[in-house]
């Protein structure tokens, strides 16, 4: 059980969710302990630079999809940092907003 299995329980049952991080890992997009919302995929059409609540090697993580290829997204941080390439369904959710 990661900081993130409630909130992506909640995504898979289609409800958006708000909570707020804390790492300096997306400094500049996210700032440690941020409001954040996201919402479930559902028909949303995923791009590089957009930030999702994802898995990746069994971690969870409020990431950037750095590139796309086809079915996979490579997630990374906003400091440089890459996680790994994973399939669509290792992505649970799209941040819509941020505020503090």
């Amino acid at each position: 059980m990661g900081w993130a299995t409630n909130y992506i329980q909640k995504l898979k049952l289609d409800e958006t969710v708000s909570f707020r991080p804390r790492g300096n890992s997306m400094r500049g997009k996210i700032e440690s302990g941020q409001l954040v919302t996201v919402e479930p995929l559902k028909n949303t059409t995923l791009e590089k630079g957009d930030i999702v609540l994802c898995k990746v090697k069994g971690r969870e993580y409020i990431h950037l999809i750095k590139a796309i290829k086809g079915e996979r997204y490579l997630i990374g941080n906003n400091r440089g940092g890459l996680n790994g390439w994973i399939g669509c369904n290792s992505i649970f959710g799209k941040c819509i907003k941020i505020e503090e």
